[in-house]
This record gives structure tokens, sequence and C-alpha cells, in this order.
């Protein structure tokens, strides 16, 4: 009878390990690891990137001179760290208005009728922009201490009134105290002027009276508000 192989060998003790398996288990934690984590990448990449192309577009992309209706203020200017009064009479700084955009007029408190063509344009501006109008500050800047005619006030309820100098203003809307160059026909009335979120002054419109006037700076403020919408939201 042959004998059972294992009881010839009696030297050689019976071992139940297996050498040199792979470990399975700890590779396939850490292939579902490296996969959770280029998950959570996708995900991020994915929510950040309108942001990323909005500030692309408005940063990087920036409208050029011949593709705006408006003029372009190059290299663009900051609010000034000025006081301006309020019709309460109370002081604010111009630099407390960043965090919206502001489409700014500028005139005298005793408005003529040409100042009030200009204020109702720049409120039929805001009210065309729909629901985007809740990002836009209608700013109406008054130049000198003359009081402001009771008739229009009713018209100016959704306006922020504020008196700020007129040599600050020129300082700032026009440039002035920089040594540039003046042009005898600017006005500070002449035009509406476009300060974005991070307030910088960046545009102006000739302020005209026409309905194609005020397309013209609707055109540019519409896609403005697009190239803005990922991270400019209503409110400071």
């Amino acid at each position: 009878m042959q004998k059972d192989t294992l009881s010839a060998t009696p030297d050689q003790p019976l071992s139940m390990s297996v050498h040199e398996l792979p470990d399975v288990i700890h590779q396939g934690e850490f292939i579902e690891k490296r996969g959770s984590r280029w998950v959570m990448w996708m995900v991020l990449m994915v929510c950040a990137a309108p942001v990323l192309m909005s500030y692309l577009t408005y940063y990087v992309i920036r409208p050029q001179a011949r593709s705006v209706q408006g003029e372009l203020i190059e290299p663009a200017r900051s609010l000034p760290d000025i006081n301006a009064i309020q019709e309460d009479a109370s002081q604010l700084n111009l630099l407390s208005l960043k965090g919206q955009w502001l489409l700014i007029s500028v005139d005298s408190g005793s408005c003529d009728q040409a100042c009030q063509d200009r204020l109702y344009i720049q409120r039929q501006l805001i009210v065309s922009l729909g629901k985007e109008r809740e990002r836009v500050d209608w700013v109406w800047m008054v130049k000198d201490h003359a009081p402001i005619a009771q008739e229009i006030k009713p018209a100016l309820v959704q306006a922020r009134i504020l008196r700020v100098p007129q040599a600050a203003l020129r300082g700032w809307l026009l440039n002035e105290s920089e040594g540039h160059e003046k042009k005898e026909a600017d006005r500070l009335e002449d035009y509406f002027y476009l300060v974005d979120p991070m307030g910088q002054l960046m545009e102006r419109f000739k302020a005209g009276q026409g309905r194609e006037s005020a397309l013209r700076v609707k055109k540019d403020m519409d896609r403005l508000l697009r190239a803005s919408s990922a991270w400019d939201k209503a409110g400071r």
C-alpha cells in the first residue's frame, strides 16, 4: 500500500500561509479614495467654472472702445474718499457705495427742464433692466447748494441723492486733477457715468435726450451685467 505523502515528510511542517498575494482590500480602498477625490475636484471645477468665466470675461476680455456704445475710462478710476451730504443732512462716504453698479448723473439742485429730462431717462434705464435692476443704484449727485425743486422730488423717490462739491466731482469724473487736457465742451451734466461693484468708474455715456441715446446706454449695461452675473449679486 502506497504511503501517504504527507506522513512521509515529517520534518516539513504543514504551513497554511499564502505568500505574495496582492492586498486586495487595501488596494480597493486606495482606488476608491482616489476616485472620490477626482469626483470632488470635478464637482468643484464645474461649480467654479461660471465664476471663473465671468471674471475672465469682465477683467481679461474687457470691452474694447470699438465695441462699446459709451466712452471707456482708461485706466478706470476708483471712488474718491470724500464725504457727500444726503437729503437728511447726514454724511456718507462715497467709498461706501461699493458693492453695487452705480448709474450716476450730475446736475444743479434747481434742475431745469433738460436736467429733468435726463433724470427721466436715467430712471427709465434702471426700470428697463427688469430683474437686474436690483444690482444697479440710481445715483443723482448734486453739485451745488441750490435747493431741490419741489416738483421733481416725487420722481426721485428711488434715487440716491448726494450733494458733492463740484470741484471734487470734476477731479474724479472728468479727471482734471491729474493734469489731463481739459475739453472745454465737457460739463459734468453732459454724461451718465457707470461705476462697477468694485468702485471703479469705467465708462461714461453722452446724456442725450432721445430714445436712441438711452438704448445705447442700455446695450452696454446689459452686456456688463451679463458678464458679471456669476460673481456680482444684488445688495452690498
